[in-house]
């Protein structure tokens, strides 16, 4: 009887076993495509913007969003990108920054929400924080300018507010990529940004040795001609602009409302009169 009773219960678990799992496979594949499907949401354009081809500042412009329009987000394909489809069926990749595009249906992770800005009024209040000594530099400088390259078009505001991304001056520009991009908190204003990175990877004067991803500091406007600019100590001049360069003659900064804010500019000749020097912030 009791071998009897043993052999039963013996089955009864087997049964059990396999009755539960199948039920804990369902339930994964469940929440899977309840996952994947919460990636469909509808996106409300809250400013002019492009349509890419592909999730890349450097892919092709296919068509332009204007605000108010709908478009379905079918995917975020990277943390600056969504694919997205419009009402006429085109689909393509648009910005994730809320300067742009907000979600208004849907519950999943991609919010289209930027991050959140650092207003110094931490424990480090202005410093840096260094990046761990295994990141890799390059792929940081990257991430810093690709997170600058989101933020195209913001409206330039001079003493924008450090609590928002809706408008930026240009040191509230490089400190907010730093931040977002490298987890690097920059000094508020352009001098100090100067001063910081004299003191912690030093100044560059020649244009020519300046690195992708530096910091540019430049004086005030003196007129067009080369000769009002002779003469000056970069050192003892004035800083009243800061821009990040891009290498191959190419500054992403922003400087005035007319120019259209947030931008990529020729290091032209205008700018390299104004030039003061560079430098580093991740070395």
């Amino acid at each position: 009887m009791k071998k009897s009773l043993l052999g039963c219960l013996l089955v009864s678990a087997a049964v059990s076993t396999a009755i539960i799992l199948p039920a804990g496979s369902k339930a994964e594949a469940a929440s899977a495509i309840t996952q994947k499907s919460v990636t469909s949401q509808t996106g409300v354009i809250q400013a002019s913007v492009n349509l890419r081809d592909k999730p890349s500042m450097s892919s092709q412009v296919i068509g332009y969003l204007k605000t108010g329009d709908k478009v379905t987000i079918l995917e975020k394909s990277t943390p600056y990108f969504y694919k997205v489809k419009t009402s006429t069926g085109k689909v393509g990749y648009t910005s994730t920054s809320d300067q742009y595009i907000s979600v208004t249906s849907g519950s999943g992770s991609g919010s289209g929400s930027a991050t959140k800005p650092d207003n110094g009024s931490g424990s480090n209040n202005g410093s840096s924080v260094t990046p761990p000594a295994s990141s890799n530099v390059n792929e940081t400088i990257e991430k810093v300018i690709q997170t600058g390259m989101k933020y195209l078009g913001t409206p330039y505001e001079y003493g924008s507010d450090r609590n928002t991304t809706k408008t930026f001056d240009c040191s509230d520009f490089t400190r907010q990529i730093y931040k977002e991009g490298a987890n690097i908190t920059l000094p508020m204003d352009s001098r100090s940004q100067g001063t910081w990175v004299k003191e912690h990877s030093g100044a560059v004067y020649d244009i020519n040795k300046l690195k992708r991803g530096d910091l540019v500091f430049f004086m005030s406007y003196k007129g067009s001609d080369a000769s009002a600019y002779k003469g000056v100590n970069p050192d003892k001049e004035r800083i009243t602009h800061v821009a990040v360069y891009l290498g191959d003659g190419k500054l992403l900064h922003t400087y005035s409302e007319k120019s259209g804010g947030v931008t990529v500019t020729d290091f032209s000749n205008s700018w390299k009169n104004r030039f003061l020097y560079g430098g580093s912030v991740i070395k």
